[in-house]
């Protein structure tokens, strides 16, 4: 059996990261595990080569870590640590994997196809790529599946 102590668990604050998160608590309240929550803010990109590429205000670093303090815990047993730190997100989230020594990554993966995966690449996909510990990718949110579940067996009761 995996011995989880420590979940590295990187939001984006969308939906499908809510949906992992829950899913990082319920493994941490199993296992007795500290969650290591952390938003990685990316350095802007210049389309153009002549241009300056300015570092994220003071403002935006106070909005996210306001977001990241809203972000609470299914239950108050659960540790949580929360970080922000700037750069690439797969090469910050497999360095603060190693850094944290952490036993299994969550994450949420926006499921993209086509084009645009080709052009955005996927954080997700490098991270399970490169990744020295488990990563558990949640696709899609638990919350529209589980809505689903009740109304299929609300139908089903009629």
């Amino acid at each position: 059996m995996l011995n989880i102590k420590t979940i590295l668990f990187p939001t984006d604050f969308s939906d499908a990261a809510e949906s992992a998160f829950h899913l990082a608590c319920s493994l941490a309240r199993d296992h007795g595990s500290r969650v290591v929550l952390v938003h990685i803010l990316t350095p802007p990109t210049v389309a153009y080569t002549e241009g300056i590429m300015l570092p994220p205000t003071q403002d935006i670093k106070d909005e996210v870590w306001a977001k990241l303090d809203s972000i609470a815990p299914t239950e108050d047993t659960i540790e949580i640590e929360r970080l922000m730190v700037e750069g690439e997100p797969a090469n910050e989230i497999l360095r603060l994997a190693k850094e944290h020594n952490a036993d299994l990554i969550v994450m949420g993966t926006h499921g993209r196809r086509g084009l645009t995966r080709l052009l955005m690449g996927s954080v997700a996909e490098e991270v399970v790529r490169k990744s020295s510990c488990p990563v558990l990718t949640v696709k899609t949110p638990l919350t529209h599946m589980v809505e689903e579940t009740a109304e299929n067996n609300l139908a089903g009761a009629v």
